[in-house]
């Protein structure tokens, strides 16, 4: 990813983005440290190192042995080669829909010899209509997407992996919260106030409304799992 270069409706910090009108340019935590490597090659994400570990716990727990595998936004490229290690019999497509993205994506691929690993494709997961032609999928994973969106496209991409999942088959949809509406840390504050100030359609969306979402949209869920640093992951399944 070129950080700080990313498409207002689907951007995260540690591997953004996917959307696509307007464009915003956004200053995210490892902004600094994606700038600083090559457009080219395995680019390294501080967030994705800190988090891997706890998602691919929660991947371990909950993600299907086979079928098809599809991660929104790859960003680096960095989590898609853990993934596919740790789930070797599940087919997983990268996605993305930042052109800066798509090199990192194609170089982690290509030095994980991974056979499970699909070439990237550009996949704007805001904008209605994609599940019909990606679906039906077993697996979907979307970390630290929602709160670098706006709300209504934050909508659309809950339906829209609602639509796209087989019978069973699970979403994993990791990231910060608020939680009745307040952050729950200083830190976690600053940021949702500073996606604010750079583009006040974006932020943390709450927990409860993320919930909600995803239950209109037929998909059943406990509770979401506590995370570290605050996060949660949310596992979504389709029914049958």
């Amino acid at each position: 990813m070129r950080a700080g270069d990313h498409p207002v409706r689907a951007v995260r910090d540690d591997l953004p983005s996917r959307a696509v009108r307007a464009v915003t340019r956004l200053q995210l935590p490892d902004s600094t440290a994606l700038h600083a490597q090559a457009a080219e090659g395995c680019r390294i994400s501080p967030s994705a190192l800190r988090n891997v570990e706890p998602i691919l716990a929660q991947l371990d727990r909950h993600a299907p042995q086979t079928g098809r595998a599809l991660e929104i936004a790859s960003g680096t490229g960095q989590h898609m080669v853990r993934y596919a290690a740790r789930r070797p019999y599940l087919t997983w497509q990268p996605s993305d829909l930042n052109p800066a993205n798509m090199a990192s994506i194609a170089a982690w691929r290509q030095a994980s010899g991974a056979a499970n690993i699909l070439a990237p494709i550009t996949l704007d997961a805001g904008a209605p209509g994609w599940s019909a032609e990606r679906g039906p999928l077993d697996l979907i994973v979307l970390v630290n997407v929602l709160h670098l969106i706006p709300e209504d496209t934050a909508r659309t991409i809950l339906s829209e992996i609602a639509a796209a999942l087989a019978p069973g088959g699970v979403a994993l949809i990791y990231g910060p919260f608020l939680r009745d509406g307040v952050p729950t840390s200083e830190g976690d504050r600053r940021f949702h106030e500073s996606l604010r100030a750079q583009d006040a359609r974006l932020g943390y969306k709450d927990a409860a409304w993320a919930a909600a979402r995803l239950t209109e949209a037929g998909l059943t869920l406990p509770p979401p799992i506590e995370m570290p640093a605050n996060n949660l992951m949310f596992v979504a399944r389709a029914q049958g």
